[in-house]
């Protein structure tokens, strides 16, 4: 094997840290920019918050109406002239309760008497015990503690009182009793009972709040909570004998019903009605949960006619490079102190000009899908035009790579909701006259097409499919099938409704 010696050129191209933390910052949601931003203002102390910059509008301010014109003498001109601007008759109580403030209390007196307390009655001591206030304030009682406490209100002897523990122990989060009788039984290892004493205390237990609570399925559950029931409610009888047939109600096989129970369609519609209103699983309102809020990144509306897209001031927080340790760089000194801080400013500008950078891009994007996508924001979903990452990333002259990083995690606020970027991307459909109809468009028809059924005979896939091919959309049994599932619609065989 003979060694040689080769030259070749070639092009190769380098990550920089910079550019590796603008890819990163592009990436991020808005939450997880905030969190990034805390981050590097611990670290860096040449990076602080522009708290002083308040020009900008806060988002409640630009969801308000614009102010009305007030024809009253300004409040500048009163104060150009040292005196205090006059204060309304509606505002002088006002003023004299906020004086108040200032007296001080009598001494036989407590604080509460004359200002209302942040905490609730008859919780002073258990508060300080329990940790924050606040935290105690905002939990929200499971479906264990709401029935351990009813358990706990009422006689029962020790054994019934076990039993009851173990009954709850075992109700799971949605309402429903987990195990058997048989498994409560061997869990009671400690006590000596029958199962008639279980089911029993069983029975008891189902008579708690929420109703139809510790069923053990779904007919139980929903018989439970009709038989608490006022006696005279309309229906409720029937309403009893259908839950023994809950697989034909399910297929709405209301002819089968009907000739089973010997009732009419209105008293049939009439119990249906009724189990509609039950709760299938009475243990989901309880127990805390944990809300997912977004933050819009950009804020579109209308105004004269012109659609403008802006970013929203308060999805990243104003940021600034600490003008007194800067004044403290310009030392030609090359001590650690300096090293450091110079270090730091270097950091701070890249970090400034890739958040620049990133607020840029967003805006940039979110302009080119509302110009391409005007018509649906004039006229609805039905409008919605087709969309892909590569016309967008053709008319900005950028990477797919970068417009699927900009509509990833980003929101945008429009006079018809709050949408991710994502959202105004779709396929298209061809149809009759040679042109291209969206995804989104197509879904929206048939929510419209399927909404405006009769109910005895609604629409099936076909028959959506021949409707859209009668508009010029050209698409099949199968598109609509898929389309409609992706809206959560059910196929037609269960919409079918008496009226």
């Amino acid at each position: 094997m003979k060694q040689t010696l080769q030259l070749r050129l070639g092009q190769q191209l380098t990550m920089t840290p910079q550019l590796q933390q603008a890819i990163k910052l592009l990436q991020l949601s808005s939450l997880d920019l905030r969190q990034e931003i805390q981050e590097i203002l611990d670290s860096n102390l040449m990076l602080e918050l522009d708290e002083e910059d308040e020009s900008a509008p806060s988002l409640g301010e630009y969801l308000q109406e614009p102010p009305r014109e007030d024809t009253s003498a300004p409040d500048h001109m009163a104060s150009a002239t040292g005196d205090d601007p006059p204060v309304a008759p509606e505002d002088r109580e006002l003023n004299t309760t906020e004086s108040t403030f200032d007296e001080p209390l009598p001494l036989d007196s407590d604080w509460t008497d004359v200002y209302d307390s942040p905490y609730p009655s008859g919780s002073s001591d258990s508060w300080e015990d329990d940790g924050d206030p606040l935290a105690q304030k905002s939990g929200v009682p499971t479906l264990w503690d709401h029935l351990s406490w009813q358990l706990a209100m009422d006689h029962f002897s020790e054994s019934d009182r076990a039993i009851g523990v173990a009954i709850i122990d075992a109700v799971g989060e949605d309402g429903y009793l987990t195990g058997s009788l048989e498994d409560l039984q061997t869990s009671l290892t400690d006590w000596d009972v029958e199962d008639e004493e279980i089911a029993m205390m069983l029975r008891r237990v189902q008579q708690f709040d929420p109703p139809g609570v510790a069923a053990r399925d779904l007919r139980e559950c929903l018989m439970i909570q009709l038989r608490q029931k006022p006696p005279e409610t309309p229906f409720c009888l029937e309403a009893l004998k259908l839950c023994d047939h809950l697989p034909l109600l399910a297929r709405k096989d209301h002819v089968l019903l009907k000739r089973r129970l010997k009732i009419n369609d209105e008293v049939l519609q009439g119990a249906i009605a009724l189990i509609l209103t039950l709760d299938p699983k009475p243990g989901r309102r309880f127990g805390r949960r944990n809300s997912d809020y977004v933050v819009p990144d950009v804020l579109v509306s209308r105004r004269q006619g012109v659609w403008r897209v802006e970013l929203n001031p308060e999805s990243t927080p104003r940021l600034r490079v600490n003008p007194d340790y800067t004044r403290l760089v310009r030392r030609a000194d090359s001590s650690d102190a300096n090293t450091l801080l110079r270090n730091h400013l270097q950091e701070a500008r890249w970090f400034l000009k890739s958040l620049s950078s990133r607020n840029d891009t967003i805006l940039r994007v979110a302009t080119r899908i509302v110009e391409f996508q005007r018509d649906f924001f004039e006229q609805g979903e039905e409008a919605m035009r087709p969309l892909v990452l590569r016309d967008i990333a053709e008319a900005l002259e950028m990477h797919e790579s970068t417009i699927s990083r900009v509509t990833t995690q980003k929101f945008m606020y429009t006079p018809h909701g709050t949408f991710e970027f994502k959202y105004f991307f779709s396929s298209h459909v061809a149809t009759s006259s040679g042109g291209e109809c969206s995804a989104t468009a197509i879904r929206a028809l048939i929510k419209k097409l399927v909404a405006a059924e009769a109910p005895r005979s609604p629409l099936s896939d076909s028959n959506l499919a021949d409707i859209l091919v009668e508009q010029g959309i050209e698409v099949a049994r199968r598109t609509v099938a898929k389309y409609r599932e992706a809206l959560g619609i059910p196929p037609s065989h269960e919409r079918k409704r008496l009226a």
